[in-house]
């Protein structure tokens, strides 16, 4: 083979390695690409932190079973719980003497961390003040008083336009024209429920005389029933209290004489002596307090804050079958009346028991006037005891 020959065929053989070194040596193949990641969804920011319940206390002055006064309150509560849920929470202590110890607890619930403490009867008054001015970031409220401060308010229910009413049905039903109330202690509240009572009483029947047996106390069963009893061995057929419990109702159920239901619906403490009951609805003022003070409204007033049947605060409900006809439509006229402010209980002339004008001949009494009344109208027998207790 000559040297050209060899020459080509080395020449072929190169090239040959060639392309195969250059196939061996082509583009590796690539691994698969990573699956793609989802991208994080945009953080929401932070959902607020959940406002603590406002905590409201209670401080009672009797047992929430009494039927009257203290269930009309813890009534009044329970509708504070169902209006606002888990915005509230609310405690009560019940049987707070009117002493010492309502300092104690209403300090106590203060101390608790509560904001809003309502007490529920006349004697927490000074108790009230001196403890609110400890704790000024608390809102006292004041069932009945008549003092209050920048952070203490005085609210009350007109009992006597129930009282009123009463009246107007005890005097179209009495056979001995000698009606009789158990009242707790002399202070204007009580006397002017019984004047109220009275007035309502004779302005269907003007031979009407009422008696009235003082206990000293606002619950104290076994001395209401001595009470009650003690008025209808005098003479009176129908019966009404100023005292918190069921007591008088049920003596007179007992002793086959009428009488009424006070505060609360009592009808079912004696059925047969029922011929209404002078109810009292705190639960308009209760929820309208702690919505104002849940929104930062609540303000404090220099006068007490006093609400009736014009507000919702007051009814005379479960009227007796038997009661006329004409006595129940003088009680939709009065209750109407009261409603639209177009009638007025204490209007002049009005006498007291010793013959002495109290008010004059269509003078009608404003609050200062009612608030402060220590005297029985004409036809109410005996004294106030010890007069004006302010």
């Amino acid at each position: 083979m000559t040297d050209l020959k060899k020459r080509s065929l080395l020449h072929v053989a190169a090239l040959a390695a060639a392309a195969a070194t250059l196939a061996g040596c082509g583009k590796k193949e690539e691994a698969p690409a990573p699956a793609p990641v989802a991208a994080a969804p945009a953080s929401e920011p932070a959902a607020a932190p959940k406002p603590a319940p406002l905590k409201i206390a209670f401080a009672y002055v009797g047992p929430v079973g009494d039927g009257g006064w203290t269930f009309a309150h813890d009534n009044g509560r329970k509708a504070v719980e169902k209006e606002f849920g888990d915005k509230v929470v609310t405690t009560f202590v019940e049987n707070v003497p009117e002493s010492a110890d309502a300092e104690r607890v209403i300090r106590d619930m203060a101390a608790n961390g509560n904001k809003l403490i309502f007490g529920t009867t006349f004697g927490y008054m000074e108790p009230m003040l001196k403890v609110a001015g400890e704790f000024k970031d608390v809102k006292f409220e004041h069932a009945t008083g008549y003092k209050t401060a920048d952070n203490l308010n005085a609210y009350d229910s007109r009992t006597y336009e129930g009282a009123y009413m009463a009246g107007v049905v005890a005097g179209k039903m009495t056979k001995t024209n000698t009606l009789g109330v158990v009242g707790s202690v002399p202070i204007p509240e009580v006397v002017r429920n019984i004047n109220s009572f009275t007035l309502g009483a004779q302005s269907v029947n003007p031979k009407i005389k009422t008696k009235v047996v003082w206990v000293g106390k606002w619950f104290d069963p076994p001395n209401e029933t001595a009470a009650a009893t003690s008025l209808i061995n005098g003479g009176a057929d129908i019966l009404m209290q100023n005292t918190d419990s069921s007591a008088v109702l049920q003596t007179a159920e007992k002793m086959n004489k009428r009488a009424f239901g006070w505060d609360s619906d009592m009808t079912s403490y004696g059925p047969k002596a029922h011929l209404g009951s002078a109810v009292i609805n705190w639960a308009p003022y209760y929820i309208k307090t702690t919505r104002d003070v849940l929104e930062g409204k609540w303000k404090a007033s220099p006068d007490k804050i006093w609400w009736g049947v014009k507000e919702g605060a007051i009814d005379f409900v479960s009227v007796a079958a038997d009661v006329p006809e004409d006595a129940k439509k003088k009680l939709d006229e009065v209750k109407a009346g009261l409603k639209d402010g177009s009638f007025v209980i204490w209007k002049g002339p009005i006498k007291d028991n010793a013959g002495k004008e109290v008010l004059a001949k269509d003078a009608t009494a404003d609050d200062k006037f009612l608030g402060g009344i220590n005297f029985y109208v004409q036809g109410v027998e005996g004294k106030v005891p010890g007069g004006d207790k302010k």
